[in-house]
């Protein structure tokens, strides 16, 4: 018999590493292989300059990222004309998963074919691409037959100017319908859903659209994955607020249950030596078919700090802290 080397058993309940997160998952049935953290560029164009823009940019490539996401109605558009001409000046198109979502847009509001098929053109001329990987309905527009909207959508893909694409603002009932609405008629079905959920938000996703997207096997993007900031832990008293954007939201969260998450995550945080946003995304990372957080950076610093959550295991014990103390 073969001996064993003690630092080979399996380790404790208490000390069990919950699923070490890979370099790149893949987004549910989908071929798209991705970097377990998307970049957002929501700020960009608006509280982030281009110069800013592409620094971030360049920061999250340099960690090994390759998913960004965007939208037709971030700064108007501005988001992805910034980080078209980034890809363009870097020539990196290639290495690159390409997300944006239509639906809010100004000019284009609303999934009404025409409607739809002129936003996704529009944003492919601003992000200077002949497709993106991955289109998110960024609304659910009950004014407009599914029917309507996935036969367009179909044709985008059918046409190549989409290859895959997902929900961003439906309910489970409204995902399932899509479903059999999409096998009805023979179309390409969601593989992706990006939705609100973090430590502070977890209601919402954690009950139907879970068990719907786990039964359809559609990849979870998390968006607002640091509630607009508090999960940073940069914002615990009131004078704070006045740092951010989104002051009134924030505050909101400055009660005792989140006080007592950020305490939680202080001291997880210190037995990492990682930062207090990095536990939160990591926790998230080890949810049923999360694939990757959207997070969004105002300056390059930030980008180390963010992904560092890709390579952060928590153990059996700290995620049942958190999932305990944010119930």
């Amino acid at each position: 018999m073969t001996s064993v080397d003690p630092a080979s058993k399996v380790q404790t309940a208490e000390t069990a590493i919950v699923r070490s997160s890979p370099r790149h998952r893949q987004i549910g049935s989908s071929e798209l292989s991705v970097f377990p953290l998307a970049m957002s560029g929501n700020v960009f164009g608006w509280t982030t300059d281009d110069a800013a823009s592409s620094s971030i940019l360049d920061a999250y490539v340099a960690q090994g990222g390759n998913f960004i996401d965007t939208a037709d109605s971030y700064a108007a558009g501005r988001s992805e004309t910034i980080i078209g001409n980034w890809m363009r000046s870097r020539r990196n198109r290639d290495q690159l998963v390409i997300a944006t979502k239509v639906g809010k847009s100004a000019d284009n509001p609303g999934l009404k074919a025409r409607v739809l098929t002129r936003a996704v053109h529009a944003s492919l001329e601003r992000l200077q691409l002949d497709h993106v990987d991955l289109l998110y309905l960024h609304i659910d527009d009950p004014s407009v037959e599914f029917e309507e909207t996935l036969l367009a959508v179909d044709e985008l893909i059918r046409a190549g100017s989409v290859r895959y694409f997902g929900g961003s603002d439906h309910t489970g009932n409204r995902l399932i319908e899509a479903r059999i609405a999409s096998a009805q008629l023979g179309v390409a079905p969601m593989v992706a859903l990006q939705n609100h959920y973090n430590l502070m938000h977890r209601d919402e996703y954690e009950g139907d659209l879970a068990r719907v997207a786990i039964a359809q096997g559609l990849g979870v993007m998390p968006r607002f994955a640091l509630a607009s900031g508090f999960l940073t832990g940069k914002y615990r008293q009131r004078s704070d607020f006045q740092k951010n954007e989104r002051g009134g939201a924030v505050a909101k969260m400055l009660t005792r249950p989140g006080l007592r998450i950020l305490a939680s995550l202080d001291r997880i945080a210190a037995v990492h030596e990682a930062s207090v946003a990095s536990v939160a995304l990591a926790w998230l990372l080890t949810k049923s078919n999360v694939v990757a957080p959207v997070v969004s950076a105002s300056s390059a610093e930030q980008v180390e700090e963010l992904t560092l959550s890709t390579r952060l295991q928590l153990t059996r014990q700290q995620v049942a802290e958190l999932d305990r103390v944010s119930a």
